[in-house]
């Protein structure tokens, strides 16, 4: 038995519809792993108010959407911090897509399009709760880094240095 995915993934908008609905199931399910109880709709738009989003677009950023079978799954943005740095923001892989590696080429475009933009390095911020997020990124080659900025949610960092080999 053969084993094909169907996976489609490219640069998009950031307010596509598509790509909103993505960003809020994100919001959602960070936010309501945090507080322990569903977040209500008002909170994920309070959430997103204002989250700097419009950055993800050239030369600052990019946003990406991933589609299996044609249907939006998943999306992931890229920030440049400075001139060869870039920060990881905003990956997420809807539940039912999860397990079919998507993620990984989710990575992998967002890291390409780093390097289109001059990053060589990129760096990432999460929580220790997000245990399947963090295990992505080791898996892919990203490593435990002294903390590169600050916030209420930044409980630890990681970094990965961005070869043309990747």
């Amino acid at each position: 038995m053969t084993l094909t995915t169907s996976w489609q993934l490219a640069p998009e908008p950031f307010d596509t519809a598509d790509a909103t609905a993505l960003r809020r199931d994100y919001y959602d399910e960070v936010a309501s792993r945090y507080w322990k109880r569903p977040a209500t709709s008002e909170e994920i738009d309070e959430g997103l108010a204002g989250d700097g989003v419009e950055l993800l677009t050239p030369p600052t950023g990019q946003f990406v959407v991933g589609r299996f079978d044609g249907e939006a799954a998943a999306c992931g943005g890229l920030l440049m911090l400075d001139p060869g740095l870039a920060e990881l923001t905003r990956v997420y892989m809807r539940p039912a897509f999860r397990g079919r590696k998507g993620a990984g080429l989710l990575l992998g475009l967002l890291e390409a399009e780093a390097r289109q933009l001059g990053a060589s390095r990129m760096v990432l911020n999460t929580r220790l709760d997000l245990i399947e997020a963090r295990s992505l990124y080791v898996r892919h080659g990203y490593r435990e880094i002294p903390a590169y900025c600050a916030g209420p949610y930044v409980e630890i960092c990681y970094g990965k240095e961005l070869t043309r080999a990747d």
